[in-house]
């Protein structure tokens, strides 16, 4: 992995289920995770985000921000970010440039088969736009409380 701890976290303008442009040096002064994630409603990632929606108060008691990052539309982030009352924006990044950027895109295999999609990472960013922390392969449900007790 060429990205390591220390290195200035790579810029990004993506839209959110509002349609409203997230970028990431407009978030400068707050700690952010940006968490990859392959599919909204399928069973890891819905445990990922259930785990940071409950952590999400004692995350934000730690001026750090939330956002979830996967090539679904925006459609589907609403009905997700609805469905498990979410408090935190999904973030569309539909050609997956921001994910390949953060090294989170690629070739993947499932049950035999290759094929190429967002690959389950986090980065924590500090308030000054480096990165702090970096998760690679993580196990969804235990994830969101590792990364708040690290922070």
């Amino acid at each position: 992995m060429a990205l390591k701890v220390g290195d200035r976290a790579p810029e990004f303008s993506l839209p959110d289920t509002n349609g409203n442009i997230v970028t990431l040096s407009s978030l400068k002064g707050s700690r952010v995770v940006l968490y990859f994630y392959p599919r909204d409603n399928t069973p890891g990632c819905t445990k990922e985000a259930c785990g940071f929606r409950d952590n999400y108060a004692q995350f934000q008691a730690k001026n750090t921000l939330i956002f979830g990052i996967s090539t679904d539309d925006a459609k589907s982030h609403q009905k997700f970010t609805q469905k498990f009352d979410l408090p935190f924006p999904l973030l569309t990044d539909a050609d997956g440039q921001v994910a390949t950027a953060y090294e989170s895109y690629g070739l993947k295999k499932f049950m035999g088969k290759e094929y190429v999609g967002v690959f389950r990472n986090t980065f924590v960013i500090d308030a000054e736009g480096n990165i702090e922390k970096i998760y690679l392969g993580v196990k969804a449900e235990l994830h969101p409380a590792q990364v708040l007790a690290d922070i």
